[in-house]
Order: C-alpha cells, then structure tokens, then sequence
C-alpha cells in the first residue's frame, strides 16, 4: 500500500504543474525542479515496485538476475537523480528566500534562475554515468559467475550487488553535502531575521511565513539525513551477510512518498488542487450512498404495496 500510495501522490504532483504549463502559466525554477523529483521518484517508486515482485515470483537463475539487474540499474539511476534534485530544491530555496546581497550571491540567483532545466539535466546526467560504472561492475559479476554456475540458487552469490551499495553511498555524499550545506545556512539565516523582526518595534509583522519555511527546511534537512542513513545502513547489512531486507527496501520507498506529501501540504497551489480532489472525491462517495439510500427506500415501498 506504501508504495502505491507513493506512485499516486508522484503522480499528482507532476499532474498538477504539467496541466498548469499546458494552460499557459508562468514556470518558475522550484516548479521545475518539483516536478522533475516528482517524476524522478515516481519511476523509482515503480521500478522498486517491479523489483519486489520479480524478487518474489521468478526463478533464481541467470535470467532472473539478469533481468533484476536491470530493473536495479533503473532504481539506482533515478534514487541518484533523486538526490541530486533534492539538493538542487534545497539550493535554490536557499539562494530565492535568503537575504544576503553579495556580488557573488546574487550572481549565483540569477545563473540559478537562468539556467534551472541545464542544472537538472546535469543531475541526470551525474546519476546515468554513476549507474552505468554500477551497471558494467556488475554485469561482468554476474558474466563470470554464470560462465562457472549456470544453475546459480541466489542471486546475490559473492555479495555482485555492492558495487551498486558502493557507487551509491559514494555518489550521493556530494549532493547530501551540499543539500545540508544550503539548508542549515538558510535556517540559520531565517532564524537571524525572524528575531531581529521580533526585536523590532513593528508588531504588525506576520511571522508565520518564516516559521513555515523553517519547518519545511528541518523536515527536508532530517528527510536526507534518514534517507541516506537508510541506505548507509542497507548497504552495510548487504556488505556483511549478502541479503537484501525486503522491509528495508519497502521503507526507502516510503520516505520520499513522506517528503511528497508534506511538500504538497507546503505549497499553496499543491495543497489547494489537493483539496478540490478530496472534495471531489468526499462528493462522488456522499452522492453513491445517497443513490444507494433512495434506491432501498423505493424497493422497500413496492414491497408494502
């Protein structure tokens, strides 16, 4: 259920600002980057989803690993990719509400702003040569172990998927940084204003604003450091007993569904789509009974008759 309910809110996400894009309404850099994590854990939610069935249905043989290779390659791609758009959110976030005035800073606004669909296309590209060196290590592991085994009973024999644990942890580190990096300084930078507002004289001031996006910057900050710390610890359980816990995977895909969701909740044109599905949704249900209600009314007034 975790995992189809990550698919359904990917999905609305990407939804709602393709169907705005189509209507004619401006783009703006943190529509773009949420709609490509959007799509970018949508594909990875459903290729983690096909990766489970296939590790519960098929045969353990060299066609089975093989074909679990590739639906692995696919989810370490856009796990990475998903990362890599993570910090980008958290970068741009960073440079559009801080308030500093530097050369420099405000240099790196506008190349940001500027130049937003290159950086994501950038972070895919980072993600498809990581995979790819993944991909080769492995596939030559699994050549040579079918050349001596053709009739191979674990697909993980000699540990061939650490090369995957390996580039992963090691790839995500840079991003991870710069993602930690651009948030504690923009917390820090919110948390500096707001008490030089409360400081000052004005008590007009609505600061519920800034606390909003300090909370949506600690949850994004504690999202990456568990997300990276999950697949730390699944990378080094693998490297020590060569299984792959099932509930670990599961779990991995359950945390990017939590960030969606808040995320959604966060930005005013998401949650209010939101709401009008919901509503929607609530009207079709109360419509149903009440058809369903009318209907036995009648049925039980022929019967008196």
């Amino acid at each position: 259920m975790a995992l189809v309910a990550g698919l359904v809110i990917h999905s609305f996400i990407i939804g709602v600002n393709v169907s705005d894009w189509w209507r004619g309404r401006s783009v703006t850099p943190v529509d773009l980057i949420v709609t490509s994590l959007g799509f970018s854990r949508m594909c990875s939610q459903a290729s983690l989803t096909l990766y489970l069935i296939v590790v519960k249905f098929l045969m353990n043989n060299y066609k089975s690993n093989v074909i679990l290779l590739v639906i692995d390659t696919v989810y370490h791609f856009f796990t990475c990719t998903n990362i890599w758009l993570t910090s980008l959110l958290s970068i741009v976030l960073y440079l559009k509400i801080s308030n500093l005035h530097t050369r420099l800073f405000l240099y790196l606004r506008r190349m940001i702003s500027h130049k937003t669909g290159r950086l994501i296309v950038a972070s895919g590209v980072c993600s498809t040569l990581n995979t790819l060196f993944s991909f080769y290590l492995t596939f030559s592991e699994i050549t040579n172990g079918a050349t001596y085994n053709t009739t191979i009973r674990n697909p993980f024999q000699d540990c061939i998927y650490i090369y995957y644990i390996f580039t992963l942890t090691t790839a995500t580190s840079l991003p991870l940084l710069f993602c930690c990096t651009s948030s504690v300084l923009l917390f820090v930078s919110l948390y500096h204003h707001t008490t030089r507002m409360k400081m000052s004289s004005n008590l007009s001031i609505n600061l519920e604003t800034y606390y909003s996006a300090m909370r949506f910057i600690s949850f994004t900050f504690f999202y990456n450091i568990i997300y990276y710390a999950v697949h730390f610890a699944w990378g080094l359980y693998y490297y020590f007993y060569c299984v792959e816990l099932t509930w670990l995977y599961i779990f991995m895909g359950f945390l990017p569904a939590l960030h969606s969701s808040y995320l959604i909740y966060k930005t005013a044109k998401l949650r209010s789509q939101m709401s009008k599905v919901l509503q929607g949704v609530m009207n079709f249900l109360f419509q149903r009974k009440d058809t369903g209600t009318r209907e036995n009314i009648e049925i039980v007034a022929r019967c008196d008759r």
